[in-house]
């Protein structure tokens, strides 16, 4: 691309509309100036020939940026059409949970793989490719802008001033020195900054506030780096764990090595005789929960230990989890988030004969843990009681055949085999006597059996559910999101006014332009000339519309005699 080469000699990028150093306006394209970029060249202007410069200005336009956003919009709203993998029920199997739950829909959801769409490559390259459109749309803007900015000089040719939006000019008087000076002081006393230049004068200010919209692009970036980080391994934890009452678990996120015992769960609910609180039981139509905690303590893996020994806990310490008020260490929180009481924990069982002596099947008494069952139990008179299949939540699916809905054990059913003394387990031609048996259910599957799996006793449990979270991205989530306030405000509550004030051939010329708020630069300039006799000021683009109004007029019924 050819350079372009002022008559005042400076050379300009090609693309440049108005020159870089006395601001002539080397394209026509108007009556008044484009001053937008301050009529710099910007790169995606400039060059178009290599791949990178392809790349360059598509990122670089505003359509592609909005045409982006508006992809990420519609794609995450996809994601909340239903749950995220994460926030499904623990133990739920999502290649069942979606179709079960929500049908044919929820099948399509899970196919696509919306379940996990915010970790999903395609969605990080949405929010990459936003990232990339920030940096090379501001680059491209930035710093042609500064550039303009840090160089502009006093001294304009006479076309860019005449080509401003605000403009004056009127035959210089004797006393133009003493209104000069008086003029200076004005400005000064506005908090202008004046320059100087061959008797000339430029006033500007608030030039800071053109940063405001650049302010808000490195925000979001940052915004957008923290949010990517998330995906990093050990940056970011969201997980969920249930712990029953008596119970230790291992913490997820901490690689084994920290540990969590549930030593005491209950729930406070309020008064029911209490008429503060009897609306709000009348609406729920049972009691109100006022509060649930759990008793805990941490503990920490004291030693690697060697192969086949037990790994020793020591306890760290002992805190109440309630609501708002989180387990912390190592920059990981407990957060109390639910519970649920009177679970399923274990079953008794003995065996029933009629023909077999009591006191010999006394000793067939077994228990069966339904979190983490037993799957074979041996008894010294001989008997043996094999576990062949357990349901923690039996349902039967849509081909007839049993399975479990999750692994809680809300509807247990156990199929046992029970094999009497001499018959035995390991040889393929025995056979033991098999049932199925669950709450209130009791069935022989091979026949009539000689022996009964009677349903002596049960446990209940209370469990608390807890958010194990961990989040490192949010102090640079929280930098992202001040510097992008910074740079709202500035570019909201301020705003760039320079006034050029100008002496050539006989006439004071006087021109003024603004970012935005062009009432309070032609208020300034008003007081100005009203103070010190300088020329006043017209709005030129208020007279570019009335001529065009006119011309329209004209155009439609005839010209106007």
């Amino acid at each position: 691309m050819e350079k372009v080469k002022c008559e005042c000699g400076h050379v300009n990028p090609y693309g440049t509309y108005l020159c870089g150093s006395c601001g002539k306006p080397l394209i026509d394209e108007g009556k008044l100036a484009n001053m937008r970029y301050e009529g710099v060249a910007r790169r995606s202007q400039t060059y178009k020939k290599s791949i990178v410069d392809k790349v360059w200005n598509f990122f670089s336009s505003v359509k592609v940026g909005i045409w982006i956003i508006v992809l990420l919009l519609v794609t995450s709203s996809f994601g909340t059409l239903f749950p995220q993998e994460m926030y499904i029920p623990p133990g739920e199997d999502p290649t069942v949970y979606y179709s079960q739950e929500y049908g044919v829909a929820g099948q399509i959801y899970y196919q696509l793989g919306f379940h996990n769409l915010y970790s999903s490559w395609w969605y990080m390259l949405l929010i990459a490719a936003l990232g990339v459109s920030l940096v090379i749309a501001s680059l491209d803007r930035a710093v042609p802008l500064y550039k303009a900015l840090k160089k502009q000089r006093v001294t304009r040719h006479e076309a860019f001033l005449k080509k401003q939006r605000v403009f004056g000019e009127a035959e210089a008087s004797v006393s133009q020195d003493d209104q000069f000076e008086q003029a200076k002081q004005i400005l000064k006393d506005k908090r202008y900054k004046l320059k100087e230049e061959n008797g000339n004068l430029l006033a500007e200010k608030g030039r800071f506030s053109r940063w405001g919209p650049y302010v808000n692009h490195v925000g979001l970036i940052i915004f957008l780096i923290g949010g990517m980080l998330r995906f990093f391994p050990g940056m970011y934890l969201d997980d969920y764990i249930w712990v029953r009452e008596g119970e230790t678990e291992v913490i997820r996120g901490t690689d084994g090595e920290y540990f969590l015992r549930n030593n005491e769960f209950f729930i406070e609910l309020y008064d029911e005789e209490d008429e503060m609180f009897a609306d709000a039981i009348a609406r729920q139509g049972s009691p109100v929960v006022q509060t649930f905690q759990t008793s805990a303590t941490l503990l920490k893996r004291s030693n690697e230990g060697a192969l086949g020994s037990e790994t020793e806990l020591e306890e760290i310490r002992d805190h109440d989890i309630r609501v708002n008020e989180p387990l912390t260490f190592e920059g990981i929180s407990l957060y109390q988030v639910d519970y649920r009481l009177n679970e399923l924990s274990s079953f008794t069982f003995t065996l029933e004969n009629e023909d077999v002596a009591p006191e010999i099947l006394e000793e067939v008494v077994f228990e069966v843990d339904l979190n983490d069952p037993q799957m074979f139990y041996e008894f010294d008179n001989g008997y043996q009681v094999e576990i062949i299949e357990y349901f923690p939540n039996f349902i039967i699916d849509d081909n007839r055949e049993p399975t479990t809905l999750n692994r809680i054990p809300d509807n247990p059913r156990i199929i046992f085999e029970v094999f009497p003394p001499g018959v035995d387990p390991l040889d393929e031609n025995s056979e033991g006597e098999i049932s199925l048996i669950g709450l209130q259910v009791n069935e022989e599957l091979n026949g009539e059996n000689d022996h009964t799996i009677r349903m002596a006793d049960f446990e209940l449990v209370d469990v608390t559910g807890l958010t194990v979270r961990r989040d490192h991205t949010l102090p640079v989530l929280i930098a992202g999101g001040a510097i992008f306030m910074v740079g709202l405000i500035q570019g909201s509550y301020w705003h760039h006014r320079r006034i050029w004030v100008q002496r050539k051939n006989g006439k004071v010329m006087i021109a003024g332009h603004a970012n935005k708020n062009w009432h309070a630069l032609k208020n300034d300039i008003s007081f100005l000339s009203e103070k010190t006799g300088l020329p006043d000021v017209v709005d030129q683009s208020e007279e570019k519309e009335a001529h065009d109004n006119k011309e329209e007029v004209n155009d439609q019924h005839g010209p106007t005699k």
